[in-house]
């Protein structure tokens, strides 16, 4: 399972009420890339896909392929705004390490 922070939800329903297309949600993934193999993907969604994992936000569904799932679960997700960025930062219990920039990760 994934969780959100408050932070990260009030960002999602901030982003999604400011879009002129009706969306449902978004969509969490890992493909890969990156130096360390792997990296998060975030995408606005209008509709769930087959097979997909579907959790209910607060008036909005987090979406999570099969695939994802594997590397994703027990991950929390939170919004982050600092001096320097802003921006998601995914607390992810399976990674056993990182690229030195952050952006992308192994397990």
């Amino acid at each position: 399972m994934i969780t959100l922070t408050e932070s990260a939800i009030g960002q999602v329903k901030r982003v999604i009420g400011e879009q002129a297309a009706s969306y449902v949600g978004i969509r969490v993934g890992v493909e890969g890339g990156g130096c360390s193999g792997f990296q998060y993907t975030l995408k606005l969604e209008q509709a769930s896909r087959e097979g997909d994992d579907v959790v209910q936000v607060e008036g909005f569904q987090l979406l999570v392929d099969p695939q994802s799932m594997v590397y994703l679960d027990g991950t929390e997700i939170d919004y982050v705004e600092t001096l320097q960025a802003a921006g998601f930062r995914f607390n992810n219990p399976n990674v056993t390490g990182s690229c030195g920039c952050g952006e992308s990760f192994q397990v």
